[in-house]
């Protein structure tokens, strides 16, 4: 099975900005939907960024939105998310994850229950 590898993640002032990295154990992988999730602590994952592998078509959570930006590199299997702007409450860690193969009902990007292949996660620190 795949595996999923962030990076990328630090400690970074309010305002700043950093890229993180998903990269795929498979260079041949081709998942039907790629996203980042965040979660903080004591709190539940949440949705941050999706993209359609192949057509490249985005969904961001209101909260990111303008600020962050998905993006990928089919040929190297890897998934990027580029956070500007950062605040505080961005921090959390953050994990990518995949939606391996489309379904016969549409994919709701945002749902975590959606997503079979999970990274590990890698912390993202905001401080003033």
């Amino acid at each position: 099975q795949v595996k999923l590898v962030e990076s990328g993640g630090g400690l970074v002032q309010t305002g700043g900005s950093l890229r993180l990295v998903c990269a795929a154990s498979e260079r041949t992988f081709s998942p039907y939907v790629m996203g980042w999730f965040r979660q903080a602590p004591g709190k539940e994952r949440e949705f941050v960024t999706a993209i359609n592998w192949k057509y490249g078509d985005t969904v961001y959570a209101r909260s990111v939105k303008g600020r962050f930006t998905i993006s990928r590199d089919n040929a190297e299997a890897t998934l990027y998310l580029q956070m500007s702007g950062l605040k505080r409450e961005d921090t959390a860690n953050y994990y990518c994850a995949a939606v391996s193969s489309p379904r016969e009902s549409p994919v709701l990007y945002h749902v975590l229950s959606e997503y079979d292949t999970w990274g590990q996660g890698t912390p993202v620190t905001v401080a003033s």
